[in-house]
């Protein structure tokens, strides 16, 4: 939410100095009085050309506090000719490391439990695990979560993690969970039934996630309710999945999950 002083002036309304940033190409920025908000694709004299997710452009002039960078005011300024480039960023927000190899995998893992949600760590969080060496693997539910965590045999130089869907206090999930003992293993989860609803609607153009009635297939209650091909939903997904760009597309629980089973098993 953006934040107003008890005036209501909004902060790039006011005056008074902010920072001055060089709008490099790939610096992701919001033009406040539209809500654009995309990567800087080219600066010349007076204007800067920005792109959104959906490869749209829009040119807006360089005018002091003009946009706002992760939410600060800043004033965009042409870039000095050979001046430092900004560090490129994984799609986790991480700073990207030029020409690093895989590692060799560990032999930690993390599960989660199914192919969707495989793909989405992947898209996000893949140039990370690539670096870290860490595999993820699906598991097609969790309903013998304990057997499988009893036959990986976790220990302190094979950490497990398990990503788990609709973790909330009282469901089955928080009960198979909490037969999870070993020290070294971390079995985290997020609210959400599925993990199509941990992509923000924004990011796909809707206004919410819609309710589903209790006994209905979620995924095809979702299809039915937004006009999607309910016939189809593997389609659907990977339709959801090509408007996840980064982090930025995600909500911060599966967000918060994630990074945790990634530094468990990644402990040295």
């Amino acid at each position: 939410m953006r934040s107003y002083s008890p005036d209501l002036t909004p902060p790039w309304k006011k005056t008074g100095p902010v920072p001055e940033v060089p709008a490099e190409p790939g610096l992701v920025v919001e033009e406040p009085a539209t809500g654009f908000c995309g990567a800087v694709i080219r600066c010349e004299a007076g204007t800067v050309t920005l792109e959104d997710r959906f490869g749209k452009h829009r040119v807006f002039p360089l005018e002091p506090r003009g946009f706002l960078l992760e939410g600060a005011v800043v004033t965009l300024v042409r870039p000095s000719a050979g001046g430092p480039a900004q560090p490129a960023r994984t799609a986790s927000g991480s700073i990207a490391v030029p020409g690093a190899r895989a590692r060799v995998a560990r032999a930690g893992r993390i599960y989660v439990e199914g192919r969707h949600d495989a793909e989405l760590v992947e898209k996000v969080w893949g140039d990370d695990l690539r670096i870290e060496g860490v595999v993820v693997e699906y598991l097609e539910g969790v309903d013998d979560l304990p057997a499988i965590v009893a036959e990986f045999s976790p220990g302190p130089d094979a950490r497990l993690g398990v990503l788990v869907d609709h973790l909330v206090p009282g469901s089955k999930e928080s009960r198979i969970a909490a037969s999870v003992t070993s020290e070294h293993a971390l079995v985290v989860g997020h609210p959400y039934i599925d993990v199509w609803e941990a992509v923000k609607p924004s990011s796909l153009g809707i206004p919410a996630w819609p309710r589903v009635p209790r006994g209905q297939d979620w995924k095809t209650g979702v299809c039915r309710a937004l006009g999607w091909p309910s016939d189809n939903t593997g389609a659907v997904w990977q339709a959801i999945l090509a408007r996840v760009g980064s982090y930025k597309d995600l909500e911060p629980e599966l967000l918060g999950c994630v990074e945790r089973l990634i530094d468990h098993v990644t402990v040295p």
